[in-house]
């Protein structure tokens, strides 16, 4: 808040950690008159741009760890599968709690699919190569498959010791 010139310091900007709490209480109270609403807003705004964002991360590293495997299927692993796992599992835990994620997901599929193909290729020092290594231009999975389906489809014989 400014008043002439002056600036006065909310709660909310001294102690966050105490600004939660006294909200918690407000609204637990239903003293909805006391409460800032204009933070309390940015908050949950907050929350919600941080579900959305992690959902795409973890998509990004189970892209890029199945690109990896594409292009270099001889330095596939165990590492890189679980990694390609760890991030399915993290994906539908945020979708179980939040099940309009999935949505997010769709939604940029594609475009999270061509950052993974770059961050793939910086880490293999292959920059330049997705032609030559045939990456497909277009993500070649849909999200049912990445997150329901059969996890050896995704990575055919790559790395795998025979049974």
């Amino acid at each position: 808040m400014n008043r002439m010139g002056v600036t006065t310091r909310t709660l909310y900007d001294r102690d966050f950690a105490e600004w939660t709490a006294r909200t918690a209480e407000l609204l637990r109270e239903r003293r909805l008159d006391e409460l800032d609403l204009e933070n309390l807003a940015e908050e949950i705004e907050t929350l919600g741009r941080s579900e959305r964002s992690a959902v795409r991360s973890q998509l990004r590293r189970m892209l890029v760890h199945l690109v990896k495997l594409g292009i270099q299927p001889e330095r596939g692993g165990a590492s890189w599968r679980g990694s390609v796992a760890s991030a399915r599992t993290a994906l539908l835990d945020l979708m179980e709690d939040s099940p309009s994620l999935r949505r997010v997901a769709e939604e940029n599929l594609q475009r999270i699919y061509r950052e993974a193909v770059e961050l793939a290729l910086i880490e293999t020092d292959l920059t330049g190569s997705a032609k030559e290594l045939n990456v497909p231009r277009n993500c070649p999975y849909n999200l049912a498959a990445l997150l329901e389906g059969d996890l050896d489809a995704l990575w055919p014989g790559v790395g795998r010791k025979p049974r």
